[in-house]
């Protein structure tokens, strides 16, 4: 009678374990989409380009996606008194562009509650 080997066992669990370790090393689109948040992003006024195309082209290569997605993403622009945009980025996605250029600054969004105290009336004010 042969003696089994050990190999396929050895070699089934291998592959298991890394199996395994990526799936918790990785995120999930739907896990990195709730990490992100809403930032503020200003940039420099686009010299012969429209300020929304500059927006989404910027945008689109840091999610390294679409210009779609990039306006997917979106949520507003800003094209008076400063330009910029406002968008759904993970912490990751707001570093990266920091470093494009021409963009001067990435923050996050604050929203200020104020409450009066003597009625029961509040407001919600977004600061940029």
């Amino acid at each position: 009678m042969a003696k089994p080997t050990l190999f396929p066992i050895a070699f089934a669990l291998v592959l298991l374990l890394l199996f395994l370790s990526s799936l918790s090393a990785s995120k999930t689109a739907a896990e990195e989409k709730e990490d992100a948040s809403v930032y503020i992003v200003f940039v420099e006024e686009p010299a012969g380009e429209k300020p929304e195309a500059f927006h989404i082209r910027t945008l689109s290569a840091v999610l390294g996606r679409s210009e779609e997605a990039a306006e997917q993403a979106i949520l507003f622009h800003y094209t008076h008194a400063a330009y910029g945009f406002a968008a759904k980025l993970t912490p990751k996605q707001a570093e990266k562009l920091k470093k494009q250029p021409g963009v001067l600054e990435v923050m996050p969004s604050r929203t200020y509650s104020i409450h009066d105290p003597t009625t029961s009336a509040s407001a919600q004010l977004s600061v940029i």
